[in-house]
């Protein structure tokens, strides 16, 4: 009897242990979820008039250079591309805030020359 109340102790810390470790990583995928809707709104925020033919500000650099491509790629669509001016523009305005592009990269609809 002794024997098995130790296993099913054993085996319900084994469900707690993995029930915790479960909530820590959807937490964690739900905290990456928020960043990543944060930084894709200070990037708009920052780097909107540049869809206006503009140059990059130092904040919109700010944002090229820290933000991440996991991030942000995804929100480049054909039509964001469009309105950016294409993969040559993308690159060199990326370029220019001090992150290097390397050929082939894919960001989104936009692969670089």
């Amino acid at each position: 009897m002794g024997r098995m109340q130790n296993m099913r102790g054993r085996s319900s810390r084994t469900v707690m242990v993995l029930l915790l470790v479960l909530m820590t990583l959807l937490g964690m995928e739900m905290g990456s979820a928020a960043d990543c809707r944060q930084e894709k709104r200070l990037g708009i925020q920052a780097c909107k008039p540049v869809i206006f033919g503009q140059k990059p500000s130092p904040a919109c650099c700010e944002r090229a250079r820290v933000s991440t491509p996991e991030c942000i790629c995804p929100a480049i669509s054909p039509k964001v591309a469009f309105l950016i001016g294409g993969a040559q523009r993308f690159v060199r305005l990326v370029e220019g805030c001090g992150r290097r592009v390397p050929p082939g990269y894919k960001c989104g609809s936009i692969t670089a020359p």
